[in-house]
């Protein structure tokens, strides 16, 4: 599958990245966000939130605690956080299959923690990585209209 790598020098831009990359999920859409610790995740899925007109009021937050977050938008958004689940089991056990649907999309925060149950899915792929303390690498894998923007 083809790739795109955009580097962010700052937080800001790596929202508006993901803003820019949310203008073509047309809903049904799973993706895969992987990336250190402090690598701008978080950022990322507010983007997509802001993109999919969640609006500004939404308090976008890391899910590491409730595990789940959903958001009202264009399209329903639902952010999981992989963090803390112990195995594969738990990820399918907070209802994964009903938040696949195709007036949603679905971002999984950690998700090489769940990589097994999403292998035989097709994910859009984002990884975010540090390349200094101020710049990040995104690299979205996907088929080639999702990297249009």
């Amino acid at each position: 599958m083809p790739s795109k790598e955009i580097i962010s020098n700052s937080p800001e831009q790596t929202i508006r990245i993901g803003i820019n990359f949310s203008a073509n999920l047309k809903g049904g859409e799973i993706i895969s966000l992987t990336g250190p610790l402090g690598a701008g995740k978080t950022h990322f899925v507010k983007g997509l939130a802001l993109g999919l007109g969640a609006g500004p009021g939404h308090n976008v937050s890391s899910p590491t605690f409730v595990l789940v977050n959903e958001y009202s938008a264009r399209l329903e958004m639902y952010h999981i956080d992989a963090y803390r689940l112990e195995n594969p089991h738990d990820f399918e056990m907070l209802g994964f299959d009903d938040f696949c649907h195709p007036g949603s999309v679905v971002i999984i925060e950690w998700a090489d923690k769940v990589r097994q149950v999403l292998q035989s899915l097709n994910c859009l792929e984002i990884n975010i990585s540090h390349i200094s303390p101020s710049q990040r690498l995104i690299k979205i894998t996907a088929a080639p209209h999702y990297l249009q923007f």
